[in-house]
């Protein structure tokens, strides 16, 4: 058994693509964990699409040795859609490592991660990565660094992670000045906080020695075993498995484990640590981070955030778990044949037991016929989820435009919680629509403030403050969600030629003049286009789609009008004309009373056609809005 001094828990975190899976990579390679024959790029990044697509989707944990010292290392996204993943992975740490790139500095994602690490009371370590490329800038980006943490130049650590440069640096610099996980413990049982000063707490943990200063006082509670579920996922041959942090007592193999939350049984069949592959051992000891394989048939018994405790002797409280991660984007996933709506079913029941952000529920469409409702956490979420169904479980799928959820309250007071817009009530028993608003954080270069802020306006979007880091510019601003969800970032990568990055997090729910924008195809309407937007938006919304659907919509034999509708009231319409068959082309005479007879047959045809004609809608038109001009 590993003594607990001589452990450490860190993660990396870092804005997207600063090089955390790099960093990963060479500390495996140093400490021996991984042979140089298995050695490959993002080793931690097992999913083909987080090695094509060069991002971090899953968190993912390895223990390594060094020195001595047992070190158990998370590595994290970076992207703002799996921002969760970061927040789970801090509560199981002491230490995280903060990476910056050389090359752009801190970024807006930076900034997220470091207010989570100082919500969780975390000791940073901050490293400067890809310091061997020409365009890296050292002096500017230690300026920033030492701006932001408060901490001295010579904390600041100087690596990349594509030679190995300073990575023996980070891991001297973790088994050294990083806490043991002892002093967590007091953390949670309440000590902590007691040892520290009103002056200390409101110190940086980098710029700080007091978890050295705690002193060791075990109390009771300290001694029952409880762990931290930070991960989970199901295996087709092993059940499901559990990533667990030991805080206090010990979980041996064989035992009969209780998950306090769920208030559920299971048994750890096997438990280990991970070299990034399966090593099992006899049991997991206080401090530590492993894995156990249980009996349980599915991942909702024992959720992300729950604790373990022993089924013969359970702790009396458990731990601060994680607060239930909400979606707030939905989009209606239906398959092109009627035939593959169990086959989508099953598959998303197999991606929601490894991703506890997802959440789905059945929905029927006149148009489209059986399919479900998923909610995201955001495009790029949505985004691998459609490309995992259509590639692991080879689905070919219908899209709806994506839309965020809505509080209503109606005239009687009765509170309903909207997900489409075609479940939207009558708008004269509507009291009052709440739409979501987001708190969104913008770093660019003080050049393009301009612009930005006129992007802001135009979303309906205010901005409440504006800072500045060196020379960039940080602009702090509220917005609607549904205006930020389809082409948002591609306009603020355009104006800002990509050197802007951009961070959200949901502020409220603010009640709005909103309206229920409906589309009408050949007079019929397409409750999977509707969609909620504000009353003043909605004009300008309606011409711009109905234009959109009369590009993508193929012409038919008949006149089809495209129509846009509040209500009652047609706001918009488009024509998409008819193709024309010419029926006198076999006539050789010039006789006219036969040709005004084809003519008329022909006309009452199309007429006929047109009241029962169905319309071709090719799945491009659910997903118009992804793609505004």
């Amino acid at each position: 058994m590993t003594n607990i001094d001589h452990i450490r828990n860190f993660c990396i975190i870092a804005h997207i693509d600063h090089g955390k899976s790099t960093i990963a990579d060479r500390m495996m390679e140093l400490t021996g964990t991984v042979s140089q024959r298995e050695m490959k790029s993002q080793l931690l990044d097992s999913m083909d699409l987080e090695r094509e697509k060069g991002i971090t989707i899953k968190l993912a944990p390895v223990q390594m040795h060094w020195k001595g010292y047992t070190l158990n290392l998370i590595d994290t996204p970076g992207h703002v859609d799996f921002s969760y993943e970061v927040s789970r992975s801090l509560q199981a740490v002491e230490t995280a490592v903060l990476v910056v790139d050389a090359t752009q500095g801190i970024q807006a994602q930076t900034l997220a991660n470091v207010y989570l690490a100082l919500e969780q009371d975390l000791y940073l370590i901050p490293v400067i990565n890809k310091i061997d490329l020409p365009a890296a800038d050292v002096e500017k980006v230690s300026a920033q660094i030492i701006n932001l943490l408060g901490c001295r130049p010579e904390d600041i650590i100087l690596a990349s992670g594509k030679t190995g440069q300073g990575v023996p640096d980070i891991l001297n610099a973790i088994i050294e000045h990083a806490p043991a996980p002892r002093d967590l413990a007091f953390n949670i049982s309440g000590n902590l906080r007691d040892q520290r000063g009103a002056s200390e707490a409101s110190k940086l943990p980098v710029t700080t020695g007091w978890r050295e200063r705690v002193p060791e006082m075990l109390n009771d509670e300290s001694r029952e075993t409880r762990a931290l579920i930070f991960d989970s996922y199901f295996d087709d041959y092993r059940g499901v498995v559990l990533y667990v942090r030991v805080f206090n007592g010990e979980i041996p193999k064989a035992s009969e484990i209780h998950m306090m939350a769920t208030e559920t049984n299971g048994l750890a069949l096997e438990v280990g640590s991970l070299t990034p592959k399966m090593s099992p051992a006899d049991s997991l000891s206080a401090g530590t981070i492993g894995y156990i394989v249980t009996n349980l048939k599915t991942t909702r018994e024992a959720k992300v955030g729950d604790t373990i405790t022993l089924a013969k002797s359970p702790a009396s409280a458990p731990l601060p778990g994680y607060k239930n991660v909400l979606p707030f984007v939905y989009a209606g996933f239906f398959p092109v044949s009627n035939d593959q709506y169990q086959e989508l079913k099953d598959a998303v029941e197999k991606l929601a037991l490894s991703d506890s952000a997802l959440s789905f529920e059945p929905e029927n469409s006149p148009v489209l016929g059986f399919g479900l409702r998923i909610g995201f956490l955001g495009l790029l979420h949505m985004d691998i989820i459609k490309e995992r169904l259509e590639r692991e479980f080879g689905l070919d799928l219908v899209i709806t435009n994506p839309s965020t959820n809505y509080e209503v309250t109606t005239s009687d007071g009765e509170n309903l919680n909207i997900r489409s817009a075609a479940d939207l009530p009558d708008a004269s028993t509507i009291s009052e629509i709440r739409e979501p608003w987001v708190k969104g954080e913008i770093i660019l270069p003080q050049s393009m403030i301009g612009g930005v802020l006129g992007l802001i306006n135009d979303k309906r979007g205010h901005q409440t403050n504006l800072s500045y880091i060196e020379d960039r510019a940080v602009i702090d601003f509220d917005a609607p969600m549904a205006n930020l969800l389809t082409d948002f970032y591609d306009q603020l990568k355009s104006i800002t030629s990509g050197y802007a990055s951009f961070n959200y997090e949901l502020a409220d729910y603010r009640p709005e003049d909103l309206v229920r924008l409906d589309f009408l195809v050949a007079g019929n309407r397409m409750d999977a286009l509707s969609l909620m937007c504000h009353r003043s938006e909605a004009d300008a919304l309606g011409r711009e789609i109905t234009k959109k659907l009369k590009s993508v919509i193929p012409r038919q034999n008949f006149e089809v009008a495209l129509q846009a509708a509040i209500g009652a009231k047609i706001i918009a319409r488009e024509t998409i004309g008819a193709y024309r068959k010419d029926v006198t082309v076999k006539i050789h005479t010039g006789d006219r009373d036969r040709k005004a007879k084809l003519l008329d047959k022909q006309k009452k045809g199309k007429a006929r056609m047109k009241r029962f004609g169905k319309v071709d809608i090719p799945s491009e038109a659910f997903t118009v809005m992804l793609k505004r001009d």
